[in-house]
C-alpha cells in the first residue's frame, strides 16, 4: 500500500532520528562527546578546525564554560586553556561536528512533518499532537545536548538524552504509520489478537528497559575507556561484570527473547497469512541482538560492535513500536495487507 506525502514526510524524520542515533554511538565509542568544548559552535568556528594551531583562545567563552561546568557538578578551575588546549584531537572534533551536522535533517523534516500536520488535525488530531510533541522533544533533545557537552558527558543527563530519543521514535512512528485513512493492522481473530497485544506491549516495556540498563552499560564503559586509557578493551569485561546493572542487561536479554518467541508463534499461529516482514524483522534484530551481545560479554568488547548494537536497538524499538500499533482495532476501516 502506497505511502502518502505526510507519511512519507514523518518516515523521514524518523529515519533522520534513527541515522542520528547510529552516528550518536559512533561519538561515545570513539569518546569524541567532548571533541567540541562548546555549542552551538565548535571551537569558536561554525567550522571547526582540523589543527590546535587553528584555535583562536581569546575568542573562546573561558568564563562560561566555567560557569556551567560548576552548575553541572564539575570543578570549574579544571576548565583552562591549556586543559582545552591539551584535550583538542582533530579525529575527536570532525566526529562529534559529523555528529551536529546529522542532526540537522531531524529538526528539518520533524518541523515539515508539524507543518504538514495542520492538515491532518480535523480527521486525525492525535497525529497532529504527536508531530507537534515530536518537534518540541527535538527541541529539548537539542538543548539537552548542550548540557551533555557542558556537563562533561555526565551520566545522568547522557541516559535523559537517549530516554528521549526512545519517545522520539514511538511519535513519529506513530504519525507515520496513523497519517492515512487505512493504516496497516494485523488481521486476526479477537482472542489470540488480544494475547498478541499483550505480549508486544510487555515487549515494548522490556525494550524501553532494557535500553535504559544498556545506557547505565555504556555509561560505565565511558568510564572505563576514561581511566583505562592503555588497557586493552578485553579487560573491561571483567570490571563490568562486577556490576548489577550490567549482570541484569545481559541476563534481561533472555527475557526479551523470549517474549519476541512467545509473540513470534502466536503470529505464526493465528495471523491470517502468517509473519510479514515487521514481525520478520522485529525477531531478526532480537537475535542479531543476542549475537552482538554474546560477542562483546565472551569474545571482546569490539567498538564497531557497540555502534550496531546502540543502532540495531534503535531500529527494534521502532519496529516494536509499529507491531503495536498495527494491533489496534479499527471496525469502521478495512484492514489493509502487505505487511
Amino acid at each position: 500500500m502506497p505511502l502518502t506525502r505526510f507519511q512519507k514526510l514523518a518516515a523521514a524524520a524518523l529515519i533522520s532520528v534513527l541515522f542520528l542515533m547510529f552516528v550518536g554511538a559512533t561519538v561515545r565509542v570513539t569518546g569524541s562527546g567532548m571533541g567540541c568544548p562548546d555549542w552551538p559552535t565548535c571551537w569558536g568556528c561554525l567550522i571547526p578546525p582540523t589543527d590546535v594551531d587553528d584555535v583562536d583562545f581569546d575568542k573562546l567563552p573561558i568564563e562560561r564554560f566555567q560557569k556551567k561546568a560548576e552548575r553541572m557538578g564539575r570543578d570549574p578551575e579544571s576548565i583552562t586553556v591549556d586543559s582545552l588546549r591539551a584535550e583538542f584531537n582533530p579525529r575527536h572534533v570532525w566526529t562529534e561536528f559529523t555528529n551536529r551536522l546529522c542532526s540537522l535533517p531531524v529538526g528539518f523534516f520533524s518541523l515539515v512533518t508539524f507543518i504538514a500536520a495542520f492538515w491532518q488535525r480535523e480527521k486525525r488530531p492525535l497525529v497532529f499532537w504527536m508531530a507537534f510533541t515530536s518537534l518540541i522533544v527535538i527541541l529539548i533533545n537539542a538543548w539537552m545536548g548542550a548540557r551533555v557537552v557542558y556537563s562533561g558527558l555526565k551520566p545522568g543527563v547522557l541516559t535523559a538524552h537517549l530516554a528521549l530519543a526512545m519517545l522520539l521514535t514511538g511519535m513519529l512512528m506513530y504519525c507515520a504509520w496513523r497519517g492515512t485513512d487505512r493504516p496497516w493492522q494485523v488481521r486476526m481473530a479477537a482472542a489470540p489478537l488480544i494475547r498478541l497485544k499483550w505480549a508486544v506491549a510487555l515487549l515494548l516495556a522490556m525494550v524501553v528497559a532494557e535500553g535504559i540498563l544498556g545506557a547505565q552499560v555504556r555509561e560505565m564503559t565511558d568510564e572505563l575507556a576514561k581511566f583505562h586509557v592503555n588497557a586493552p578493551r578485553a579487560t573491561w569485561i571483567g570490571e563490568l561484570e562486577e556490576s548489577w546493572k550490567y549482570l541484569a542487561h545481559r541476563s534481561f536479554s533472555w527475557i526479551v527473547f523470549a517474549t519476541t518467541i512467545r509473540a513470534w508463534m502466536l503470529t505464526v499461529r493465528h495471523r491470517e497469512g502468517g509473519p510479514g516482514w515487521v514481525e520478520r524483522s522485529v525477531l531478526g534484530i532480537v537475535l542479531a541482538q543476542m549475537l552482538l551481545g554474546l560477542v562483546m560479554a565472551q569474545v571482546h568488547i569490539y567498538s564497531w560492535v557497540q555502534v550496531l548494537h546502540v543502532g540495531l536497538a534503535a531500529v527494534l524499538l521502532s519496529l516494536i513500536w509499529l507491531w503495536a500499533f498495527g494491533l489496534r482495532f479499527f471496525p469502521s476501516a478495512r484492514v489493509p495487507s502487505g505487511c
